[in-house]
């Protein structure tokens, strides 16, 4: 069993991030006394959307990042930030080399893309904003519409209305440690 007070979360995000899907998760980790760490292709300052909305400065970029730092990674929603990441190849290997080394994974709204692009949908239970259920469909995921599905760690929600369950579900699958799983090789 993992405490969280001795655990490190990464979320990885660039703009266009949903703005509570990034830092509901956030406070939630660090409110259980875990270091979390944000990722993004680059160094600059990233926003969620446009106007007033909230902005951080990740703490490195995607390329720095070594899985054996971290415990889970959270990819959180919105359209943008998700769409541009999954044709990132730097992230979904990254997401995949979590998912090799049992890690937990945390995919909220439209995040499941990456999952999609990293070849980790495939027969698994998987939830996510209800316009990309086809998507996960298509990519022979068992897409099921409710607040949080978890299929062997790695856990995936539908909105930011479902918040409180996915940081929940993260807390819990975090203090149960590492997961074997059969990854799927993806299509060349």
């Amino acid at each position: 069993m993992t405490k969280l007070s001795n655990s490190k979360v990464l979320i990885i995000a660039t703009s266009g991030f949903q703005e509570d899907e990034l830092f509901s998760p956030r406070k939630a980790m660090m409110d259980h006394g875990a270091t979390v760490h944000l990722a993004s292709p680059d160094l600059g300052e990233i926003s969620a959307g446009e106007g007033d909305s909230k902005s951080i400065t990740p703490d490195m970029v995607v390329t720095d990042v070594q899985v054996a730092d971290y415990d889970a990674v959270i990819l959180p929603g919105g359209l943008a930030n998700p769409d541009t990441l999954r044709v990132n190849e730097d992230v979904t290997g990254l997401v995949r080399e979590f998912a090799e080394d049992g890690k937990i994974i945390a995919a909220v709204c439209h995040a499941p893309w990456i999952l999609i692009d990293a070849g980790l949908a495939e027969g698994r239970e998987m939830t996510s904003y209800h316009t990309i259920a086809t998507d996960l469909k298509n990519a022979g995921a068992n897409w099921v519409d409710k607040e949080v599905a978890v299929s062997n760690g790695i856990i995936t929600s539908r909105s930011p209305d479902d918040l409180d369950a996915f940081n929940a579900k993260i807390v819990e699958e975090i203090r149960e440690g590492k997961h074997k799983r059969d990854i799927q090789k993806a299509a060349a």
